[in-house]
């Protein structure tokens, strides 16, 4: 792999892919967005988003990953992988809902293999049509990293459930009709030694006992998460996920997988935040007139920065080639994550140095980017954690 700031690809699929997603990234979605004035902390609302949703469908894009009979590509974690860097480094608004990560059927992931007929009839059809939006609900206000302590309870009920608890930090909260909740069986993990069971459930947010709030707004600045507020909620037998008991299994099921595929879209955010450094760099001048790049302060900052993007992209795309292959890359995913996520802020942190005052004023897209990068040190697993998972995994396996 060679570096670049803007990928070319051998393979003919892949090549053809990103270039239309570029087309579409830079042309018609910008013009959409421009026409709306959104920016990345604009209130976004259901009529923003679907028509994106469709429109990446008629063009191919909205559930690209999946296999044919449901209207996608069948594409390798590689293939998906190179559309995502795109994602992270086009600087629109809306890029997360193009290939369905914003309540489309990259957000329901894995659990589309655990449907029954009905639910995919009544909730995943239309959900790969752009037609109905889902949310994840797992964490909770004590229970991030350790989701296992979760306090939500489900009391089995006649001919369903009733599901009791408040989950935090649903991404697309605020547009989905229905989120996966994750909930503990009632009277298990009550007493000490007591293995807490966990069930996954279809809720549909607007079910009498369901509330949907604001949630938190991240340091982002993005108005994208809800909170989930379930007060003896009714939920049929019907949309119950997999088995009771699986709901963490299915939860965490493609949790390798998931955790190396956000790596490119935060190596795409550090390769638009190095082109913007390096354009800054060549234009802004100094003292006697000369540009910023002259100096070699300088010069060895962007050569330090080109150098962990370069690394970071380099190992993710090993790492996505082996599970390509059939192998497993546990280890691998931990470091992945790891690494692009601590290089990535270095590489941020120096970005918003050479841009100077221009980097810490609200709205230049250097500030967002550093505030949204700053996050992935945290979301989707903490640095320390996949530091305790590499350290088990070689303690053990290796």
């Amino acid at each position: 792999m060679t570096f670049s700031l803007r990928p070319a690809y051998d393979d003919p699929r892949t090549a053809e892919l990103v270039g239309r997603l570029r087309d579409y990234l830079d042309g018609e979605l910008a013009d959409y967005e421009r026409a709306r004035g959104l920016t990345p902390t604009s209130r976004l609302t259901r009529a923003d988003l679907q028509p994106v949703w469709r429109r990446s469908r008629e063009l191919g894009f909205y559930g690209v990953h999946l296999p044919e009979e449901y209207g996608g590509q069948d594409l390798t974690h590689t293939q998906l992988a190179a559309l995502k860097e795109e994602i992270g480094a086009s600087g629109r608004v809306l890029a997360h809902c193009v290939l369905g990560d914003m309540g489309g059927p990259l957000r329901a992931g894995d659990i589309l293999r655990h449907a029954t007929p009905h639910q995919w009839e009544t909730y995943l059809l239309p959900l790969i049509r752009g037609e109905r939006a889902c949310c994840f609900s797992l964490t909770e206000t004590d229970a991030g990293s350790d989701v296992r302590s979760m306090r939500t309870v489900a009391v089995p009920d006649g001919d369903g459930y009733r599901l009791t608890g408040h989950k935090v930090f649903s991404s697309a909260g605020p547009f989905a009709d229905f989120a996966i909740v994750v909930a503990r069986m009632a009277g298990t993990g009550e007493q000490e030694g007591d293995k807490p069971r966990f069930s996954a459930f279809l809720v549909d947010l607007d079910s009498p006992g369901c509330r949907v709030e604001d949630g938190a707004t991240p340091m982002s600045g993005e108005h994208i998460e809800s909170d989930i507020v379930l007060e003896d909620c009714h939920v049929p037998a019907a949309n119950l996920l997999g088995e009771e008991g699986e709901g963490m299994r299915i939860a965490l099921g493609r949790v390798t997988t998931n955790r190396l595929l956000h790596c490119p879209t935060v190596l795409g955010a550090t390769r638009r935040a190095l082109a913007l450094t390096l354009d800054r760099a060549r234009t802004r001048t100094v003292a006697g007139g000369q540009p910023l790049l002259t100096l070699q302060a300088i010069q060895h900052k962007v050569a330090d920065m080109a150098t962990g993007y370069y690394a970071a992209r380099s190992m993710t795309y090993a790492a996505l080639a082996a599970l390509d292959e059939g192998r497993e890359a546990h280890t691998e995913a931990f470091m992945c994550k790891l690494f692009v996520a601590e290089s990535a802020f270095r590489i941020l942190d120096e970005a918003v140095q050479i841009h100077g005052k221009e980097g810490l004023t609200q709205g230049n897209e250097i500030e967002y980017l550093f505030r949204k990068i700053r996050m992935f040190r945290v979301l989707t697993g903490t640095s320390e954690i996949q530091r305790n998972g590499i350290a088990k995994l070689l303690a053990f396996h290796h």
